[in-house]
């Protein structure tokens, strides 16, 4: 019988023989140099990862911080089952409180609010199109709740795949334009950051696939691309729970590998553009069509309600139309999903009950304010109260609530005056008259082709005299690319009963830069923007105001100060 000593003793003889035959080699230095910066990278990023625990321990997973004052990012999923309060721990030891902000149950994305500092370490966002199949990534996050000393579990791979479209196939969650990884994804890996090879924020991960038999991930791991979430980072910091978007019809492929319109809704915005039963459907957001996951990927990006370009082939010719979204579901079903109860299928990440009662660490409760349609709306009154303070710009014009009486030329050399009074509203252009009655339940959309300039006017007066108080109700919405094709906008929305408004302001030098009023879903906006300010009783007055309808100009307005009569006093 052969001794453990002895078996030792030939294992040593048989290395030094080896090691006399086969020369050992230095290792490259670029090896050794590409594996220190991966980690140095590694160990600069994980100080933004973030372990998530629900109060009272239930629930858990990870995120990732995006701002110095502690914006994070996570899955739904993730902060759904952990309660509006959670317990955040970063790997310098330290455990934070963290309130939930927005969320986003179809992208399967939240934004939480970790507390205490303004200067948490963060990751700087990269871009997730420039992505290619084979490049290093790497994910950090707790997977089965490891870092129980908040210090984040790495996993490296390439990325497998881009573009990929997931079905929703029994649950809300619907993952459009993802990135599928090779880096390993656990439970509890989720809503944690998915990085490249220099350490910028390209994902957030959330599904894996797994053996059917168990909870282990089999190689194929998916993050939501970080493009998409910058799309509604600013509606998620509203507070509300955001939805995706719908154009109003829906596409196939034919026989030549043209993507076309199947069917199209007839009171849609994509109808009064043009779009029908098979009209070809080239481009959508700049990126062209070639199959119809490809249409779903693109259109699931975007939150619903942005208005952005499609290019469409009608008898050979290319035709460019800029359509505003509708929204993917009713407002009853996004509300559902505050507090989901349904759960996925098996080889899906959990969905677990959210805690009836979370608890509310003192000192934190003023930061949490339940209402219909917000997650926390709390984040959405601070937003409203930075439009107020533009609006503050403009002057006080609260003592002049009564009549207003505005005249002057359009550039086509037609007078106007307008009439704006509580009971109704005048309009003189041209040689035409029109009227609107306030206290009617009808309202048109007069003069004809103008989408309703009268109301529109009517809107802004009532915003610069009673503010939100004017409205049934008014909230910050987000951002979106102004006239589908502009710089980003910081949008808000009145709703002055049916009529909704939307008022664009400027995110740098912080102006109102004009507004959109629609009188109901099934028709066009009247679109007024700003090109000139004027002082009129001492109040700032737009001046030069250009008027849109269903993509064509209704006319340019220009203010006149020596016609400007009665604005600032009631009519007598």
């Amino acid at each position: 019988m052969v001794t453990p000593r002895e078996i030792l003793l030939t294992a040593s003889f048989v290395v030094l023989v080896l090691a006399d035959i086969v020369p050992v080699r230095a290792v490259d230095p670029a090896v050794l140099q590409a594996q220190q910066r991966r980690v140095e990278v590694m160990a600069r990023v994980s100080r933004s990862v973030v372990a998530i625990f629900g109060s009272g321990g239930a629930g858990g997973g990870s995120g990732v911080l995006i701002s110095p004052d502690g914006f994070a990012l996570s899955n739904f999923h993730v902060t759904s089952s952990s309660g509006d309060f959670m317990k955040c721990g970063l790997d310098d030891g330290r455990l934070y409180d963290a309130v939930i902000v927005g969320t986003d149950p179809t992208g399967d994305v939240a934004l939480l609010k970790l507390l205490g500092r303004d200067d948490f370490p963060f990751a700087r966002m990269g871009d997730s199109d420039r992505l290619r199949v084979g490049e290093w990534v790497f994910a950090m996050g707790n997977p089965f709740l490891l870092a129980t000393d908040f210090s984040p579990t790495v996993t490296y791979g390439i990325v497998s795949g881009t573009h990929r479209y997931q079905y929703p196939a029994g649950t809300f969650l619907e993952y459009t334009d993802c990135i599928q990884v090779d880096a390993s994804i656990n439970p509890g890996n989720s809503g944690g950051p998915l990085f490249n090879s220099a350490g910028e924020l390209v994902g957030i991960n959330g599904r894996g696939s797994f053996e059917k038999r168990g909870r282990v991930n089999i190689g194929a791991g998916y993050a939501i691309s970080i493009n998409q979430i910058r799309n509604f980072l600013d509606h998620l910091r509203s507070g509300r729970i955001v939805d995706h978007a719908s154009l109003g019809a829906t596409v196939r492929t034919e026989d030549d590998g043209s993507i076309v319109i199947d069917r199209v809704l007839q009171n849609s915005e994509a109808w009064r553009r043009g779009l029908r039963e098979g009209t070809e459907i080239v481009s959508f957001a700049g990126r062209g069509i070639r199959s119809v996951n490809q249409f779903k990927n693109i259109l699931g990006i975007f939150p619903a309600g942005w208005r952005l370009p499609l290019t469409l082939r009608r008898s050979g010719e290319l035709h460019d139309v800029l359509i505003r979204l509708r929204s993917l579901h009713h407002e009853s079903e996004l509300r559902s999903q505050r507090n989901p109860q349904r759960q996925p299928r098996r080889g899906r990440t959990p969905v677990p009950r959210k805690r009836d009662a979370p608890e509310i660490p003192k000192g934190f409760r003023s930061m949490l304010v339940r209402k219909d349609g917000y997650a926390n709306y709390y984040f959405n009154e601070l937003e409203q109260q930075q439009f107020h303070k533009i609006i503050d710009k403009f002057g006080d014009y609260e003592p002049v609530r009564g009549t207003w009486i505005i005249t002057g030329q359009t550039t086509d050399n037609r007078a106007f005056e307008f009439v704006l009074a509580d009971e109704g509203l005048g309009l003189t252009l041209g040689n035409r008259d029109y009227y609107q009655s306030l206290k009617e339940v009808r309202i048109d959309a007069e003069p004809p082709g103008s989408g309703g300039i009268m109301l529109s006017f009517h809107q802004l007066r009532l915003l610069l005299t009673r503010r939100a108080d004017g409205f049934t109700e008014f909230y910050y919405l987000g951002s979106e690319p102004l006239d589908g094709i502009g710089r980003r906008v910081d949008v808000y929305v009145s709703l002055d009963a049916a009529i909704e408004t939307r008022w664009f302001v400027d995110r740098e030098n912080r102006t109102l830069l004009g507004f959109d009023t629609r009188i109901d879903d099934d028709r066009d906006e009247c679109e007024i923007r700003f090109d000139e300010f004027d002082e009129f009783g001492g109040r700032q007055f737009p001046s030069v105001l250009r008027v849109r309808h269903a993509a064509r100009q209704f006319a340019v307005f220009r203010i006149e100060v020596s016609d400007m009569r009665a604005i600032g006093a009631d009519v007598k």
